[in-house]
């Protein structure tokens, strides 16, 4: 199952695609779309929704997950993150994808251990889960592996418990 991870922003959205098979994961591609400030709000999100719709026409994954918004941001940061995830939640949607979503909590808890683990003990992590550098990976990428290892690790369990495949 190729399942992708997503770490939106209005600037700079994180992505990585991992591929589950029998228990073991494998990193396929990962690292993140930007826009230049310059742009409008607008203009920046139609950017992110045709990177994105490039991205999974080329890979075509099953699954897509999101994390839930932090809502511990101010109000103006918000409502900017909430415009991002709208715009890359309907590509995915149009796309038919499974859309699954984990508060940032749960991820960190299933890639460190520990829901309040850092974002640099998360990219060590994510490099040790798919025998990458973490040196390497940018901090959108590296949350956005996380999503996916997350769902590779609970996405089973939690289809079962809803009465899904």
């Amino acid at each position: 199952m190729h399942i992708l991870g997503l770490d939106p922003g209005s600037r700079h959205t994180g992505y990585g695609l991992v591929e589950s098979t029998g228990g073991s994961l494998h990193a396929i591609a990962h690292g993140r779309f930007s826009c230049s400030a310059r742009k409008t709000v607008a203009e920046r999100l139609a950017h992110m929704a045709a990177e994105l719709a490039t991205l999974v026409d080329r890979w075509q994954p099953e699954v897509a997950v999101l994390e839930t918004p932090f809502l511990g941001l101010n109000a103006r940061s918000l409502v900017v993150l909430a415009q991002a995830r709208g715009a890359l939640l309907a590509v995915l949607a149009a796309r038919g994808l499974e859309i699954e979503e984990y508060t940032p909590a749960e991820v960190k808890n299933a890639v460190t251990g520990s829901g309040r683990a850092g974002k640099s003990q998360v990219a060590k992590m994510v490099g040790l889960h798919l025998a990458l550098r973490h040196e390497d990976l940018s901090e959108d990428a590296a949350d956005a592996l996380a999503m996916a290892i997350c769902f590779a690790q609970r996405g089973r369990m939690d289809r079962i418990l809803a009465g899904r495949k």
